[in-house]
């Protein structure tokens, strides 16, 4: 099979990783939708689509499920999917793929039901006291086998009908793996796998002596069953990602519920790519070519760099529905160099008829709450898409430079910050709102544009320095592809709005350096 102009990812002209689309830096501002959104192509008409046209988005993230494309065992239907992409063509967008697999949120309900009604042939992960769960166990190959046939359907169909267009530009393998409520499976199979020793490609990677033939427990120690089932998780992906990359290798990874309070495997599902178990995964599934965090906490930042690490390029498929979501993807693309940014059910945040969260629902799973709370959310992030839409050739080319530097207010008690610039600062004082602080700083030769949110900037000269620093000039406007167009010139009362407010906007200051 030809495959040629296939999306990859790879560094960009400063060496930063970036996903290439008709080989070209692609950024994916975007949006992932309900999960049971796309199983309709007139519920999207109705009520997907009016709701995400006013957003700047350039992707949109949505789940085909199994179920949903093999109803029979071996008779495959691609049609909602075809339904699918052809409205994403329609609207002008790319599409980053999720398949619902054998595991969605530490469960499996998105199978088919010949699936889910053959316990013996697709047996289930069992609970230290024997009872079954509803999550296939990653030790049944016969599931694990269906499911790998299943996806290189899946991604032959996208060959055939897309390879061309390229509306779909990178595909998540499962959802949310691991299992929940124990820290590892107690079936048949999995006992004796567990009382096996530790497979050489996790003593290669965790440094052990060649030849080693320890147990998990000698290995690993209180996190062996957690270790335990990341390997068998990994090494189940690969078997699926793999296979569906021999068919058409569009890039692929998979996605992590992360650890919260209290940390414990179980509470969080066991096994899958939280931060600890990211060279576990790395090492038993080489295919994917990247883990991502799925952001619902509120510090961003530290989330995301635990997640850059061990060479794993950064991506957010989700994150918060609240309205700091409008000022952290401002940090995640300026700062943290992210392949692209997506906060959850998009399609809600400019609708009047809001639904509010299940917080029971929530609760039960351990999930932070406030995270889940869109109100209010619509027109910041709107705007916030507004003006990095308008960025956009401006980040792709300085990307990794110091040309380009992003700020964010990691927690509520940080009251501001000094941003270190070639040849003098910037004092950033975060200011109380809605949104977060947060920005993105564009070094010129003689001042600086600054966009973002709810902050108070200052230019300062280097502690030290024998200079002052004077603002020559303060212009207030907005970047159009990439070009700035210029709105109020700010003087005399006006020289002193140097803020941000919580509706992102966008400064130029230009200043000058005198001697003392």
């Amino acid at each position: 099979m030809e495959q040629k102009n296939i999306p990859y990812i790879g560094p960009d002209g400063n060496g930063v990783p970036v996903l290439y689309v008709d080989h070209k830096p692609f950024l994916m501002i975007g949006g992932e939708l309900h999960n049971s959104a796309a199983s309709s192509l007139e519920f999207m008409e109705k009520e997907v689509w009016p709701y995400l046209r006013p957003f700047a988005i350039n992707t949109v993230i949505f789940p085909i499920a199994w179920e949903c494309i093999e109803p029979e065992e071996g008779t495959f239907d691609f049609s909602l999917l075809k339904g699918l992409i052809d409205q994403v063509r329609r609207e002008g967008l790319r599409i980053v793929l999720l398949w619902f697999g054998l595991w969605k949120n530490g469960e499996s309900f998105y199978v088919p039901s010949w699936v889910k009604e053959d316990y013996r042939r697709f047996f289930r992960a069992r609970y230290q006291d024997g009872q079954p769960s509803d999550t296939v166990s990653p030790l049944c190959e016969a599931a694990v086998e269906a499911d790998r046939k299943a996806f290189c359907q899946l991604m032959q169909y996208l060959y055939e009908y897309d390879h061309e267009e390229q509306t779909v530009v990178m595909v998540q393998v499962e959802n949310e793996i691991g299992f929940l409520k124990a820290e590892r499976d107690f079936s048949e199979a999995a006992e004796s796998a567990y009382q096996s020793v530790v497979p050489e490609v996790l003593c290669r990677a965790g440094g052990f002596p060649e030849g080693s033939s320890l147990t998990w427990e000698e290995a690993y120690g209180e996190d062996a069953p957690e270790t335990f089932m990341a390997y068998h998780y990994a090494r189940a992906v690969e078997k699926i990602a793999a296979a569906g990359k021999a068919v058409y290798p569009l890039p692929m990874y998979v996605n992590a519920w992360l650890k919260q309070h209290p940390d414990r495997p179980g509470v969080y599902p066991s096994g899958g790519p939280v931060w600890s178990m990211i060279p576990v995964w790395k090492a038993a599934a080489p295919s994917l070519d990247l883990i991502a965090p799925d952001i619902y906490l509120p510090d961003l930042k530290s989330v995301c760099e635990s997640y850059s690490v061990c060479d794993n390029p950064l991506f957010i498929p989700e994150a918060r529905r609240d309205p700091v979501t409008a000022s952290n993807v401002f940090y995640a693309l300026g700062g943290l160099n992210a392949l692209g940014f997506s906060p959850f059910a998009i399609e809600d945040f400019l609708r009047d008829d809001l639904e509010t969260p299940d917080v029971q629902l929530l609760a039960a799973l351990n999930i932070d709450m406030s995270g889940f709370n869109c109100t209010g959310t619509g027109p910041y992030l709107k705007r916030s898409y507004e003006v990095l839409g308008g960025l956009y050739p401006i980040l792709l080319e300085r990307r990794g430079t110091g040309r380009m530097k992003a700020f964010i207010r990691s927690n509520p008690l940080e009251r501001g910050t000094i941003l270190p610039m070639e040849d003098y600062d910037i004092q950033l004082d975060y200011l109380p709102g809605v949104t977060g602080s947060a920005g993105i700083i564009l070094a010129e030769k003689d001042g600086f544009y600054i966009s973002g949110c709810n902050v108070k900037f200052t230019p300062l000269p280097k502690k030290g320095s024998r200079r002052y620093v004077t603002v020559v000039r303060l212009e207030e406007g907005a970047f159009r592809e990439g070009i700035w167009q210029r709105g109020r010139i700010l003087n005399g009362d006006e020289l002193r709005e140097n803020t941000l407010p919580d509706m992102a906007e966008t400064k130029f200051v230009r200043i000058c350096l005198h001697e003392k």
